[in-house]
């Protein structure tokens, strides 16, 4: 059969096309790995500062990718690409650029991240640093209170005197932004920071302000504070719910039973809302709070009152509800 002039045309248009979608259907092999056929995990160490370049030729080294341009240009159209963390990421291989940025911003996948919560000490700190796998001995200079508590990114090899030192230097940036530099009143900021380290181990934050403002009216009248978190610092019970009263006469300067006034330093790393209740504490005239069962703290100027509370906790406690 003859083909007319304007069939000739249609074929050579449909192999044209068929030619073009093979061109694109290479081009796209080319750039990437199929999906869904990852191969075996490796780890990629990502350093401070590391470019996403750099990132991406090490992805491309280890076989985690095909093309080092293509995750590039990924990275560079995908603003969450700036949330890569530094540490040591175990990643797929053979797999897209986009499952391999998914996979680097997997916290669960980076080695590297340590959790520095509220209310930790100092020594709670190195050992979350040590567990982390950070290396160097521990150092001489203590900074109690002023390593800020938040989820950190350290690259391999991280030494526990840097670690500490950005902690150090969140607190410094976290202490500008939420004005504790300023103080309270005739409270200097190092003051404030006492006291958000106490409300932070005494009170729920949503009863931090409260007892921000029992702490600050004990203050004005000379009353000694009486807090069993400082005691338990001193002696080393944290963690405990009551104190016996052989312990509350052991001497140290953190014994606010025995000594008016705050403790030496903090007795914790508080958080942003801690800091921000003891900056700006309720206004009231308790004297006295108690957590008389989980999440049900109440407060008063009343010691009759407060008495009648403590009987209460002691039965609650004895029932076994703060297990």
């Amino acid at each position: 059969m003859k083909l007319t002039s304007r069939a000739k045309l249609v074929i050579v248009v449909v192999l044209v096309l068929l030619v073009s979608a093979v061109a694109v259907a290479t081009i796209h092999e080319a750039s990437d790995f199929p999906i869904g056929k990852p191969g075996v995990p490796v780890t990629i160490a990502v350093t401070p500062g590391e470019t996403g370049a750099e990132i991406a030729l090490d992805l491309t080294k280890m076989g985690v990718i095909l093309k080092s341009k293509t995750f590039l240009s990924l990275a560079l159209g995908d603003a969450r690409a700036r949330g890569i963390s530094p540490g040591d990421h175990t990643i797929s291989t053979h797999i897209t650029s986009r499952e391999a940025l998914t996979q680097l911003l997997d916290p669960q996948r980076n080695k590297g991240l340590l959790r520095v919560p509220e209310g930790s000490t100092f020594s709670d700190v190195l050992k979350i640093l040590k567990g982390g796998g950070v290396l160097g001995k521990s150092p001489k200079l203590v900074m109690e209170g002023e390593l800020f508590p938040a989820t950190y990114a350290f690259a391999s090899g991280t030494t526990i005197s840097s670690a500490l030192s950005q902690m150090h230097e969140k607190f410094i940036a976290q202490s500008v932004k939420l004005g504790l530099n300023a103080g309270y009143g005739k409270y200097s900021s190092y003051d404030v920071l006492k006291i958000a380290s106490l409300i932070q181990i005494e009170a729920d934050p949503t009863d931090f302000a409260k007892a921000a403002r029992v702490i600050y009216n004990r203050l004005a009248i000379g009353m000694p504070l009486q807090l069993n978190s400082t005691v338990q610092y001193a002696i080393n019970t944290r963690g405990h719910i009551t104190l016996t009263r052989n312990q509350t006469k052991r001497p140290s300067p953190y014994n606010t039973y025995l000594h008016t006034g705050l403790p030496p330093t903090p007795i914790s790393n508080p958080g942003s809302a801690a800091i921000c209740a003891a900056l700006n504490p309720a206004l009231g005239d308790w004297l006295y709070f108690i957590t008389v069962k989980p999440h049900e703290t109440r407060f008063t100027k009343s010691f009759k009152e407060f008495d009648g509370w403590v009987t209460l906790y002691n039965n609650n406690v004895a029932n076994g509800l703060f297990k």
